[in-house]
């Protein structure tokens, strides 16, 4: 295996948010973490969760999450998730999201659940005017196929 990098897989990665709790990446360096995570999932033949938030549509309503939103959305999650999980926009000012990985012999279904009620819960409280816009979902990424 070379020393060297392709130049598709760099990123300059920045920090879209930054306080005491954590910071969460913009766009392209998350979802380069989350091809970093995708192809070490590969090659361990071991499923990762991608967590999502975003706010539901409401007629008339523009669906960004302003920055002082995303801050507590961001705090909220920093709280509800462990210190080793990626956080950051999986779209810009839209969708944040989460990468997830080693959790345990637990069944999916049950991580999943636990995660989309504790996430929900901080949520509601790190944000209680637009908690019932706020949409929480969880996704099991499985490994690809190799070949």
């Amino acid at each position: 295996m070379s020393g060297t990098r392709r130049e598709s897989d760099q990123c300059s990665c920045d920090i879209a948010v930054d306080t005491r709790l954590g910071h969460a990446y913009n766009e392209e360096a998350f979802r380069y973490l989350l091809g970093v995570q995708s192809k070490r999932s590969q090659r361990s033949d071991r499923s990762f969760l991608l967590l999502l938030v975003d706010l539901k549509d409401q007629p008339g309503t523009d669906r960004r999450i302003d920055p002082p939103m995303a801050r507590k959305v961001f705090s909220g999650l920093w709280r509800a998730l462990r210190e080793v999980d990626v956080v950051g926009w999986y779209r810009e000012q839209r969708i944040a999201g989460a990468v997830l990985t080693e959790f345990g012999d637990r069944p999916v279904a049950d991580v999943t659940r636990l995660i989309t009620q504790r996430v929900t819960e901080v949520l509601s409280q790190a944000v209680p005017a637009a908690a019932s816009r706020l949409q929480v979902r969880v996704c099991q990424i499985q490994p690809r196929l190799k070949g």
